[in-house]
């Protein structure tokens, strides 16, 4: 893939995570996964996948015979563009006002947000160093 940013669709991402989770995977196992969640038609997600391996997100290996699929493009690196282009667009840049909105739409278990000041502790001694 190319150093230009790619920035997938609702129905590419959609893809593009259950490939991340299951690679290398057929087609079928895609289509059934997002068909057990929605009504879509078993060509629309056979065309989406073609279209994602034009664009050289994905990559086909048919050297076993059956077409299997994985992804071009880094998981990390996907979902950091994308949450960097929100937090610029929707939080005018500002990192604490996305976090804060984020965390303030649903009710945060006390878990979870152990885990973030965990996260947080660490990039503070990161930064320390």
């Amino acid at each position: 893939m190319s150093d230009k940013i790619y920035e997938p669709t609702e129905a590419e991402l959609e893809i593009l995570q259950l490939i991340w989770e299951l690679q290398p995977v057929t087609v079928r196992d895609i289509y059934d996964r997002i068909a057990a969640r929605k009504e879509v038609g078993y060509t629309t997600v056979l065309k989406q996948i073609q279209r994602l391996t034009e664009k050289e997100v994905l990559i086909k290996d048919d050297t076993q015979g059956a077409h299997l699929y994985r992804a071009a493009v880094q998981e990390t690196e996907v979902k950091q563009q994308l949450a960097g282009k929100m937090m610029q667009t929707a939080f005018g840049g500002s990192a604490l006002q996305m976090m804060m909105h984020a965390l303030g739409q649903d009710k945060s278990s006390p878990g979870t947000l152990l885990e973030l000041k965990d996260w947080l502790d660490q990039q503070i001694n990161k930064e320390k160093k």
